[in-house]
């Protein structure tokens, strides 16, 4: 019979085995105020509370003696990762891309370099049609729980959407991690057309600021707009 620590194991191992759930959700704010993160969450995910955490290195050690263990624990997590530059943030956010087959191709954005320069860099998104958004990202060190993705679009200053994607939990690795969101339908029709401003945060279960950055966006009649 398995001991507590076990138990513990075993509560982090389904954590780790929480697959995106795809889950976009949409919260209405009466006065068009822009809120922290961490409040967007508390109502996006109500009574969720975070499990207990324990680094990889603690539950690579736990019951060592028991061999079947042991073997499920490196069909999970892997082999200890190599040594890795201790001044890397734990959650590294790479890239954001627009993908839509209707599109000449995909609209990538790099995050690995100067955020404020984002502001001037306009996504082009045809009115009317099919996409999504893929977030491509790397954990260095620990394993991350419950990562989240949030976007709240401003139009003339006032928010007009946000949204809530629940990307997963996440081991370390050498390889990055892509997490695509479900297709939707971009709007359509002259009310809708013109340039709005996106604040996106990439969070987690503890609320953790792993990125944030604002960019732009602008919905036309055409890709050439």
């Amino acid at each position: 019979m398995l001991g507590l620590d076990a138990c513990e194991l075993g509560a982090q191992m389904l954590e780790l085995l929480r697959l995106a759930l795809c889950a976009r959700v949409l919260l209405t704010d009466k006065e068009g105020a822009q809120l922290p993160p961490d409040e967007v969450l508390d109502e996006a995910v109500p009574g969720y509370r975070a499990p207990g955490k324990k680094s990889l290195l603690e539950i690579q050690q736990l019951d060592p003696d028991d061999e079947s263990l042991a073997k499920y624990k490196r069909v999970l997590l892997g082999p200890l990762p190599l040594a890795v530059d201790p001044s890397l943030p734990n959650v590294q956010v790479m890239r954001l891309t627009l993908m839509s087959e209707q599109a000449p191709g995909p609209m990538t954005m790099d995050l690995t370099g100067e955020l404020a320069a984002l502001k001037n860099q306009v996504f082009i998104l045809k009115e009317g049609v099919d996409y999504k958004v893929k977030i491509t990202f790397k954990v260095n060190k620990e394993i991350v729980s419950g990562l989240k993705c949030l976007h709240h679009t401003y139009r003339r200053g006032l928010r007009v959407d946000k949204a809530v994607y629940m990307v997963g939990s996440y081991g370390p690795s050498t390889q990055e991690y892509e997490f695509i969101t479900p297709v939707e339908e971009a709007p359509r029709g002259a009310l809708v057309r013109g340039a709005y401003v996106v604040t996106s945060f990439f969070t987690d279960d503890d609320k953790a600021d792993h990125l944030s950055w604002e960019w732009g966006l602008h919905i036309c009649q055409d890709w050439k707009s």
